[in-house]
């Protein structure tokens, strides 16, 4: 049996089944993330304008589809970033926005029980 992944979104939470191995694949995906978050919060030297950086896509299929979706061009630190979360399956959608932090708090605490 998958074990449930519960993200805390800004109103609510949503659990599914998900996998430990896609549970590190997110990780790893959002740790590239922070590093573009990190590039664009610093300054290029030369033009004063921070270096543009592609968008996370995150996808996993299972049970349920989940899709998490960021661009880092558009926050001004890992801390104020928002992720756009898509849940789904063959009867219900849900898409809505979570913190970064608290996706990357609530990861950790999944893969610290599995």
């Amino acid at each position: 049996m998958t074990a449930q992944l519960r993200l805390n979104l800004v109103e609510g939470s949503i659990s599914f089944s998900f996998s430990p191995q896609a549970a590190r694949e997110l990780q790893a995906a959002i740790a590239l993330l922070m590093d573009k978050l990190k590039a664009v919060a610093t300054r290029n030297a030369t033009t004063g304008k921070p270096t543009p950086q592609t968008p996370m896509e995150y996808q996993y299929a299972g049970e349920v589809f989940l899709e998490v979706f960021c661009n880092p061009n558009i926050w001004s630190s890992p801390f104020a970033a928002k992720v756009l979360v898509t849940v789904r399956d063959d009867r219900i959608r849900l898409t809505t926005e979570a913190e970064l932090t608290r996706l990357i708090e609530d990861l950790n605490q999944y893969l610290d029980q599995s």
